[in-house]
């Protein structure tokens, strides 16, 4: 009994800076903070997803370094890709996505930043090979509509 299955794919990008600070997107919808990135679009790859949502959300054009993580949500079938970008140009720009865009060193990320992508942070900054996770649990839209971010 095989279901037909319809995935989301998304993909984020982990801007560190000379400081190994890492660049976050607070949400204007939500009070929530997180790496900028977005879903794919049709017939788009992963790493042009990134490119282009990294410019959308960020301004910034980047380039990517290398791909540190594959993460599957199982119970929102949504498979994540963490990439690491370096800016080759564009200057940080809000938009009608981000209302602050800022750089956070990694032992003092904000308490309202996404659960899930601190886990990716702290990957990308602990494991030397990419990394491949089940993520589960509640989205981080959920725990603030919960009162739990």
């Amino acid at each position: 009994n095989h279901m037909k299955s319809q995935f989301t794919i998304a993909a984020f990008g982990l801007i560190f800076d000379q400081q190994n600070r890492i660049l976050l997107c607070h949400r204007r919808d939500y009070n929530l903070w997180n790496l900028p990135g977005g879903t794919m679009e049709a017939g788009e790859a992963p790493w042009e997803t990134v490119v282009r949502e990294l410019k959308e959300e960020t301004g910034l054009d980047v380039e990517i370094v290398r791909l540190t993580g594959v993460y599957n949500k199982p119970e929102k079938n949504e498979l994540v890709f963490s990439f690491v970008c370096k800016i080759k140009g564009g200057e940080l720009t809000l938009n009608e996505e981000a209302d602050k865009i800022e750089y956070f060193d990694v032992n003092k990320i904000p308490a309202n930043t996404s659960p899930k992508q601190i886990a990716r942070i702290h990957d990308v900054l602990t494991e030397k090979d990419l990394v491949l996770k089940n993520q589960t649990g509640k989205s981080s839209i959920d725990l603030i509509k919960e009162g739990k971010l």
